[in-house]
């Protein structure tokens, strides 16, 4: 049987979203699109066939005719939406973050527990980028012997002018907390975050730059600059004991010409990771079906852990000062999950 998914927010996400779910994901049905705008939503429904627009999201959640639920709604949204779901006995895949506060996370992982199974999927896509997952696999072969260290960095084009070094934190980074964590498959112990000055006149936000330790003694640090101008580029290393793994900027094509080699970078993250959306919906959908969440996804609790990290780098750039990463006791509910590598066995 398909799936009846119900996408909250026809935002940029929202729209995308709904577009693999009409035409990309084998056993999903894009049942109903749901946005306070329901002209927009109308355009996206429109555009995928979808004819049920409504502007109520916990209206939605209960419908009979919705078996799960997306969440690409603002993120102050997302908890209370994500409980809903939850207490609906409802699989929900929520953008991440999961909820903007440590606390508010908390609160999703309590209704999860309280309802006895793991509903809830965070969209942590790179999880499901190729080249992350081929660095993934060639660390847990032990070709590299043990990791040391990994280097990340995140350049956007332009940041508006209310941007913050904060919300580089907050906003940008967490995809990079969530994907070092995953690979390295150990927990931050701390973070110390930088800012630089401003360079040039009117230049709305400096560069980031954060040193994470993790508890097994590994560095990871990423650079979030805002004001790249060149392009949207994400690139990351991961250095072992006895080798490395660059991922690069995957390039569809060079042009050569008029004595220069050149190739195209993009405007923003939605052409450099559309094949891993595709990925995450479709393991989303296979989860629902087989009702285990797919071993490469992420859960409430990482999730959670990405909006402590945040947090506590957001207060290091405040403080000026290296800041502890510290966890709640992991609920028993997730405990399996993550004592075993979630990469084993795992269909691509």
């Amino acid at each position: 049987m398909s799936v009846r998914v119900a996408i909250i927010g026809a935002g940029v996400m929202g729209g995308d979203h709904a577009q693999i779910l009409a035409n990309d994901v084998p056993g999903a049905t894009l049942g109903v699109i749901c946005d306070a705008n329901t002209e927009r939503a109308r355009s996206i429904g429109a555009a995928t066939g979808c004819a049920n627009i409504t502007s109520d999201p916990m209206a939605t959640i209960a419908r009979a005719d919705v078996d799960a639920i997306l969440i690409a709604s603002p993120d102050e949204t997302h908890e209370a939406l994500t409980i809903a779901a939850i207490q609906a006995g409802k699989p929900v895949l929520c953008e991440k973050p999961l909820a903007p506060t440590a606390d508010a996370c908390l609160r999703v992982i309590a209704a999860e527990v309280t309802h006895g199974a793991q509903l809830v999927q965070t969209g942590f896509m790179r999880r499901f980028d190729p080249g992350y997952a081929q660095m993934k696999s060639t660390q847990d072969s032990g070709r590299l012997g043990p990791a040391l260290m990994m280097h990340n960095f995140h350049r956007n084009v332009a940041a508006p002018d209310w941007f913050t070094g904060q919300m580089a934190i907050s906003n940008s980074a967490p995809h990079e907390f969530d994907i070092a964590r995953f690979i390295l498959g150990a927990e931050y112990a701390s973070i110390t975050a930088f800012q630089g000055t401003t360079v040039g006149a009117g230049e709305a936000i400096a560069p980031v730059v954060m040193v994470l330790e993790t508890a097994d003694g590994q560095l990871v640090n990423i650079e979030v600059n805002n004001n790249a101008a060149y392009g949207y580029d994400v690139r990351s290393e991961l250095v072992g004991q006895t080798g490395t793994v660059d991922l690069g900027r995957p390039a569809e094509v060079t042009i050569n010409a008029a004595l220069q080699s050149a190739s195209a970078y993009a405007q923003d993250w939605r052409p450099r990771f559309a094949e891993a959306y595709r990925l995450q919906n479709k393991a989303w959908i296979q989860g629902i079906h087989t009702g285990r969440l797919h071993p490469h996804a992420a859960d409430a609790w990482d999730g959670y852990c990405a909006t402590v990290t945040a947090q506590a780098g957001v207060s290091s750039l405040e403080s000026n000062s290296r800041v502890k990463i510290q966890l709640a006791e992991m609920p028993q509910l997730y405990a399996d999950r993550h004592d075993n590598n979630p990469w084993e066995g795992a269909a691509e």
